[in-house]
């Protein structure tokens, strides 16, 4: 039986690691497992009726066959789950989700788990094997760099898309610091507000013969702010604005949610009420965003001031500070919590976390309509639309 629209029933994350950090021993299998775990006991699903897991991940060498079932049973769901890895790069985790909610609206599936995991503090070097005779080995190729944040079209790192994208717009490096400035305190008042305490699942990490419990973000705290315009740029040696300061990180964690049908007795969270994507140009990635959410906002018949909260994935300061300018977008409303620069950037994992942040960031100041967007390497982006279903606060 088809269903008019998915619902979200539970949504949580781990913290998000440096690299190399406090969670980097864990893969990315077993970060998932535990977002997964959480995910469903919050939700109130039994999980008998959860018929697929789909899980965004971009950095996948060395994780061994079939990640997303290994994930999904070392959550303790049963044999007769479905699982699915998606890689739409930095977008992954946010197309799982929208991958479920098509599955549920079909009727294909019952109750589906979505989300991402990452740990990039793990992804291996590679060697290309060799079949003629008498050739050495390769180099070692870094799948990090090459699969993750290489731009395969203008064979450059993304980094310098953001380069140019400041010079064109133009954006000076003392806007994309206080960019990031702003994005690193807010993070940090939140942090110190519990604001993250009801979206993440504390970690156990065992280190010399104890076990430690993980509940924190580590990036928001990994720069000295007053040296952030000291750090020099990263592509453009010379004349660049775009720094790690002013950048995403590399980092490692997961996050998963629950979708399904509505379900009274459950108490959904929200509903996913739109969903959009785009493509242009992969040279054009950053602005890729900003046609998704205007198609998002046209198929949901709303405006851009209809929208209570944004989340806008923060690849580089430099990408949200267009998508906000070009859009008009009241920046109080935008990355409320911090954004990728000062949390931190799983590539398979964010698309997700996004998704998870806006969700308890809506429930906290009971306010009912979010998008999360996010840019994608290669010139696409995705947006989803969620209105909550409950009126409480989420008690802080």
């Amino acid at each position: 039986m088809k269903n008019e629209s998915a619902y979200i029933y539970g949504a949580v994350r781990t913290p998000i690691g440096k690299v190399p950090g406090a969670l980097s021993t864990l893969s990315a299998v077993q970060l998932a497992a535990l977002a997964i775990r959480e995910a469903v006991e919050r939700s109130g699903v039994s999980p008998v009726h959860i018929s697929d897991v789909i899980l965004g991940n971009v950095l996948s060498a060395g994780l061994g066959q079939a990640p997303a079932r290994q994930a999904l049973m070392q959550a303790g769901l049963p044999e007769s789950v479905r699982g699915m890895i998606v890689n739409k790069v930095c977008g992954s985790g946010l197309q799982a989700v929208m991958l479920a909610n098509d599955l549920i609206r079909l009727g294909d599936a019952e109750y589906v788990v979505a989300g991402g995991m990452e740990n990039m503090s793990q992804v291996p070097f590679l060697h290309t094997r060799h079949l003629e005779e008498g050739k050495e080995a390769s180099e070692p190729l870094d799948s990090l760099v090459y699969d993750g944040l290489w731009d395969s079209f203008g064979d450059c790192h993304m980094g310098h898309i953001a380069e140019d994208l400041a010079q064109h717009e133009p954006y000076s490096r003392e806007a994309q610091d206080r960019f990031a400035l702003e994005s690193y305190q807010r993070a940090r008042q939140a942090q110190d507000d519990c604001r993250f305490s009801n979206e993440i699942v504390a970690v156990p990490v065992f280190k010399e013969g104890e076990t430690l419990w993980i509940d924190r973000d580590e990036q928001p705290y990994a720069h000295d702010l007053n040296k952030l315009p000291r750090i020099p740029p990263a592509f453009d040696k010379e004349h660049g604005t775009v720094t790690a300061g002013n950048s995403s990180s590399i980092n490692d964690g997961a996050a998963a949610l629950v979708l399904g049908p509505y379900n009274e007795s459950l108490q959904p969270m929200a509903r996913l009420a739109a969903r959009a994507s785009h493509s242009m140009d992969p040279s054009m990635f950053p602005l890729a965003p900003i046609y998704a959410i205007e198609q998002l906002l046209d198929r949901w018949g709303l405006r851009k001031q209809d929208i209570d909260l944004y989340e806008i994935n923060e690849a580089f300061a430099v990408t949200a500070m267009t998508v906000i300018d070009r859009m008009g977008l009241d920046r109080e409303r935008v990355n409320v919590h911090g954004g990728a620069v000062a949390l931190g950037h799983p590539i398979g994992a964010s698309g997700a976390r996004i998704l998870v942040t806006l969700l308890h960031a809506l429930q906290a100041r009971n306010a009912k309509r979010g998008i999360a967007a996010i840019c994608i390497g290669g010139g696409e982006s995705v947006a989803v639309g969620v209105e909550r279903m409950r009126e409480e606060p989420d008690g802080q």
